[in-house]
């Protein structure tokens, strides 16, 4: 199967970057993965909601241009659905066993995902009714991304 980390914004921090890498490592036994980064917009302190909205719309048409039609899109939103590591393990291997060939999974920016790219969007996903940074969100969709693929090879994993 190929996986997509589709992000907006790219990883300034070291530690996340050596993280990253690790967890790409970890799943190049597992599954092809690409990681694509679209630039984000500047965000000023106290934007109105309009303001907001159009950087959402520039980062959402930046991200379209890497969505595939025969992709099974995944966003990771606030409102998602929230499951345990082994519900988000049986979500991937029923989508492979159904014939999806290419999961994307798409971090918005740091003040979420456009519309256009929400109306695409197959499943909502999150990881916790916490909020956490966009950049940090990469380093978790890895890890859980490796611990669904340890679940479903009946490898041993930290529950």
């Amino acid at each position: 199967m190929k996986i997509t980390v589709l992000t907006v914004g790219k990883i300034k921090e070291k530690y996340l970057r050596d993280a990253i890498a690790e967890y790409t490592k970890r799943l190049s036994r597992y599954c092809k993965l690409e990681i694509i980064e679209v630039a984000d917009e500047k965000t000023p302190d106290n934007a109105s909601e309009n303001a907001e909205e159009m950087i959402r719309q520039k980062e959402a048409e930046r991200l379209l241009k890497y969505i595939r039609e025969d992709a099974y899109l995944i966003t990771l939103e606030i409102g998602g659905k929230q499951l345990t590591s082994e519900e988000f393990s049986e979500k991937i291997e029923k989508l492979g066993i159904q014939g999806t060939s290419h999961i994307i999974f798409v971090i918005g920016g740091s003040i979420g995902i456009g519309k256009a790219v929400l109306e695409k969007s197959d499943y909502a996903l999150s990881f916790s009714k916490m909020t956490f940074p966009h950049q940090l969100m990469r380093v978790i969709l890895l890890e859980q991304i490796y611990r669904g693929y340890r679940i479903m090879s009946g490898e041993p994993y930290h529950k």
